[in-house]
């Protein structure tokens, strides 16, 4: 590795590519697009080491709710700083921490009234499925382990969460690392036919389920699925209609459900937690990225309380034998309470409706657009594909959108040829419209070169 001796001479960016190791990211393509430094953010902008300012249309990897460098959130975390900033959570306690779990166990409406800790949303993947695993083994039903998960899903990188991952770029990469699992249809809504509906694909992907379900139920532990949206996944969106009838089938084979909503939890969907859409509690609800606000890393495994009941004994390894250094970290903890206050003061899933409609008619030039296809929204998520005929890379395309939006002071991030919005909580009318327009007109430059 080159060293860099003066500092004051490389750019903020050269430095990083010298000794960072960026994720998800092939480095090499940094020879031909942008890195950008940024040096500030404030409320839904970022400014780079220029002073330039970017609008984060994708709420920084879908963290940041409402805003960067947040008064509110600011004041928790400084006030909390002033009293504990961290202390392990075996054998300790401490009021964040109660007062987090409380707050979102009456957000449940009591249904998921235990909450087990972590840093990042892999980890609390790995929670739910070792804890249906053991619960399984504590019942005395050891054959019980297998997983069950959506064709196209993401559910982090991590060795567990990777195996119930359906990307194929991982799969191919780190395949022969991972547990055996079944992979099921999605009941993405763009399987339609012209007479179909939403709920048609989630009747027919729920009958293909049954079908697994039937013949394997005595070897399957839960199954996971994200719900309403498949967020990595090209933001393939479905009908309430299918949690609705997986929750019947994992209450008839007695399977559990795993509700990751890493991503679309903390009002995305336009309730608080997805699932609220279909009218179902899980057995397992994961959330993190918007808990903090995108502040601190924080992540958590919601589950009932039949489920915390077989794990209390008198026995220790009956326990749930999982921890983590920073499990509930005050500070993060504080930061959560922060965003749960804010929701809350400001009324914010009330006012996400106009902000979603303003969302809608910002890219309302989309859908009239015949290079576009299935445009889709779910609350404060807004998506379309590019057809692959106006592309003349489809490989390249994602990198060339990327850059091009930078010039027009938008972040966007697209997955494939699948262009979406996920902004914080906070943009202005005014701020949805233009991000709208530079999108349209970065898309232009790509497509006509």
């Amino acid at each position: 590795m080159k060293v860099i001796s003066d500092l004051n001479q490389a750019t903020l960016v050269n430095r990083s590519l010298s000794a960072v190791w960026h994720p998800c990211t092939q480095m090499k393509h940094h020879e031909s697009f942008p890195l950008v430094a940024i040096t500030k953010g404030k409320g839904a902008w970022l400014y780079d080491e220029h002073g330039n300012a970017l609008l984060d249309c994708i709420s920084s990897w879908w963290t940041n709710l409402f805003g960067h460098s947040n008064p509110k959130i600011n004041q928790a975390i400084t006030q909390q700083l002033e009293r504990i900033e961290h202390v392990m959570l075996a054998g300790f306690t401490h009021p964040p921490v109660v007062e987090l779990s409380e707050k979102l166990a009456a957000l449940t409406n009591g249904n998921l009234g235990h909450v087990f800790y972590a840093s990042d949303g892999a980890s609390a993947v790995e929670i739910a499925l070792k804890m249906s695993h053991h619960f399984w083994q504590l019942n005395s039903k050891p054959e019980k382990k297998k997983f069950v998960c959506l064709e196209n899903g993401y559910h982090g990188e991590t060795l567990g969460a990777l195996a119930v991952t359906d990307v194929a770029i991982f799969r191919e990469a780190y395949g022969s690392l991972l547990q055996d699992v079944f992979t099921v249809t999605s009941p993405d809504a763009r399987k339609a036919k012209a007479s179909e509906s939403a709920e048609d694909v989630a009747r027919e992907a729920a009958n293909a389920l049954e079908q697994l379900f039937a013949k394997e139920h005595k070897n399957i532990a839960a199954m996971i699925v994200e719900p309403l949206v498949q967020c990595a996944g090209q933001m393939a969106m479905h009908s309430p209609e299918y949690l609705r009838l997986v929750r019947d089938l994992c209450d008839r084979y007695q399977i559990h459900l795993i509700a990751d909503e890493i991503a679309v939890g903390c009002g995305r969907s336009g309730k608080f937690f997805a699932c609220e859409h279909a009218g179902i509690w899980p057995d397992f609800l994961t959330l993190s990225k918007g808990i903090s606000g995108g502040y601190l890393p924080l992540s958590l495994c919601m589950t009932t309380d039949k489920i915390y009941r077989a794990f209390y004994s008198d026995q220790t390894q009956h326990g749930f034998l999982h921890s983590h250094s920073y499990t509930g970290n005050p500070l993060a903890c504080a930061a959560a309470l922060a965003c749960l206050e804010i929701f809350e003061a400001e009324k914010v899933l009330e006012n996400n409706i106009a902000r979603s409609q303003n969302l809608a008619t910002a890219f309302a030039w989309a859908k009239s657009d015949t290079r576009i296809d299935h445009w889709r929204q779910q609350g404060m998520i807004l998506a379309f594909d590019v057809k692959s005929s106006a592309l003349k890379n489809s490989h390249v395309f994602p990198r060339e959108m990327f850059a091009k939006c930078l010039n027009e002071g938008v972040l966007i991030r697209p997955i494939g040829n699948t262009i979406y919005v996920m902004p914080p909580y906070i943009l202005s009318a005014q701020e949805t419209e233009q991000m709208g327009q530079a999108v349209q007109r970065a898309l232009n430059q790509v497509i006509n070169g």
